[in-house]
Parts: structure tokens; sequence; C-alpha cells
């Protein structure tokens, strides 16, 4: 049974054929296959969500298959039954699970107790669905579109992330970058640093300190053929509001620091963005700034992962 949980559940080798099938479903929206159909897949949500619950709804849908939503605090989960047990009831209901959480741990127990496949929708360690559709946004730009040829297009590539070190975006960066061949450096405040349980992560994926962290912003964006940024105060965060705003402020993302980076550097962010924060309107506005892209890609990058997983559903 396959998972997607992490960026380096899919290997290397199985990558041309990943972005090609998301090249195909974004090209034959509305005419494609549909390897869902006679399938539901559940959507367990702990945290709210505009762009991955869409996506992945309509993913559903346009695959053939059913999606069923169930906010965590409208089923029994919500109210103490064990991640066990909902997951190996789940599983006698349903053909796929999505789950979108706090605690990492949550989706690698219903992965290991259930007997359907599951995707990380998100969690507080590491969000792969964002960082794949960014992958495959970028390799359209770089590969010209040309199939097969996606995935080389990213190797060698300087991607620089700006603010939040320890946020989940920038983990699963830090992972992503080193499976596609990327370059990674990244640029925060001090004290903001990777948590334990992703370094640990990291060498058992043997990428032990396999990236770049400075507290000089402009270091980190010089070469850069990429410039990222996320929010700087994260779901669950929301206590330290006023602090992480405070030591933060010397890492947006404005047109300067945005200039330093290559000629035809790309601006990403994965939305929503707190415009005079963590980057200035100018920034998100500028033509060289692909955040709509990247968000539409979240539909096609979830297609193909569903339609990939659900193989070895069965019916």
């Amino acid at each position: 049974m396959k998972h997607f949980l992490k960026e380096t559940d899919f290997t290397a080798s199985e990558l041309p054929a990943l972005f090609e099938l998301a090249r195909e479903f974004k090209a034959k929206r509305g005419s494609h296959a549909q390897p869902l159909a006679g399938q539901t897949w559940a959507m367990i949500f702990s945290k709210s969500s505009t762009r991955t619950r869409v996506s992945f709804e309509v993913g559903i849908h346009e695959l053939g298959g059913n999606p069923l939503f169930l906010n965590k605090n409208d089923i029994q989960l919500g109210r103490g039954e064990t991640i066990a047990d909902t997951a190996r009831v789940l599983s006698r209901f349903i053909h796929g699970l999505i789950v979108r959480t706090y605690d990492h741990a949550e989706v690698e127990q219903l992965a290991a107790l259930g007997s359907v496949p599951v995707i990380n929708a998100l969690t507080d360690l590491l969000h792969p669905c964002q960082i794949f559709a960014d992958m495959f946004t970028l390799a359209e730009r770089w590969s010209g579109n040309n199939g097969g040829d996606m995935v080389h297009s990213l190797r060698g590539r300087k991607i620089a992330f700006v603010g939040d070190r320890g946020c989940n975006v920038a983990n699963s960066w830090i992972l992503g970058a080193n499976l596609f061949g990327m370059k990674i450096a990244l640029a925060g405040p001090p004290g903001f640093d990777a948590a334990p349980e992703f370094d640990a992560l990291l060498a058992r994926e043997g990428y032990g300190g396999a990236y770049e962290f400075t507290t000089d912003a402009y270091a980190a964006v010089k070469d850069a053929d990429v410039v990222y940024t996320d929010v700087w105060v994260s779901m669950g965060k929301e206590e330290e509001t006023a602090e992480r705003i405070r030591v933060m402020s010397p890492f947006a993302v404005t047109p300067e620091l945005f200039a330093a980076a290559k000629p035809d550097a790309y601006f990403m962010h994965c939305l929503p963005a707190h415009a005079g924060q963590e980057v200035t309107q100018d920034v998100l506005d500028n033509p060289r700034s692909i955040i709509f892209d990247q968000a539409e890609n979240r539909l096609h990058m979830q297609k193909a992962i569903l339609a990939t997983l659900a193989q070895a559903v069965r019916r």
C-alpha cells in the first residue's frame, strides 16, 4: 500500500511519470480518464483550508470519485475515539483518506493502522502536496512543459526560503529540494531552527545537513532562481503573533530583496499572504510572481497523486 506522507514517499525514478500525469490532467481537464470511478475518498480536516480543501474535492470529483468531507469535531475522533479505531473503521467504508491536521504522528498512525492509502494534506511538520505542486509550477516554465523532461529541468536550481525557517513549508522545501536535486538556502532570525523531529527525519532520509541556513536574507537570496516565503504566524502559533512579527520584520521580501536574486527569478508563496508582513504588495504583484499558478497547480498535481495511489485500491 502506497501512501504520500512526505516528499520522499515517491522515489526520484517515479517523479517523471507523476509530473507527466499532472501535465496530462491539466491539458485534458474535463476529458481525461477517471481512475477514481466508484471510489469514495474521505477528507479529515482539523485545520481550516481554502486551496487544499477545494482542490482535493474538485480533483476527486473530476477523477470520477466521491469526496467525503469530515471535520474532526464532527466525527468520533473529536470525542476521544482512538486513531487506531478510526483508521480501521474508515478503511471498511472508503477507498482512501486525506488528512490535514497538526501532529504529523496522526497521519503516520492512520497510514500504519488502516488499510487504504493516506495523503498528508498538511501537518505542522510537512506540506508535501504544496511542494510537489510548486515543483510542477517551476518545471512548466523551465522545461517548456515537455513531458518527462520536466523533472530534469529542476536539477541544480537554487531556491531561497526567507522567514520562518521552522515552518512546515520550509521543512518540506528542504526535503523536496534534495529529492529533486535542487539547492536550498534559508534565512531567518536566530532561534527559529528546525525541530529535532525534522532533523531526525532528514537524517533517516540520508539528507542530514543538506541545506544552508543564515541570518542574512541577502546572502540566502544571492543567485537564487526562486525566492519563497510563507506567513510568519502559522495556525496554532497565534499567541506568538506580536513577537514573531517583531523578530521577522528584517526578513520581509521587499522589491530590494527580490532584486538581489537572479534577474529572471520567480517569487512564490503558498498563500494566504499577508501583504506588509512577510512580503510587500509590490512583490506579490510583480510579473515574476507566480503565486496563483501555484494555487491552480495544486489541483493538477494532487489529481496525479490521487490517481497514482488509487492504482492499488480495492474496487
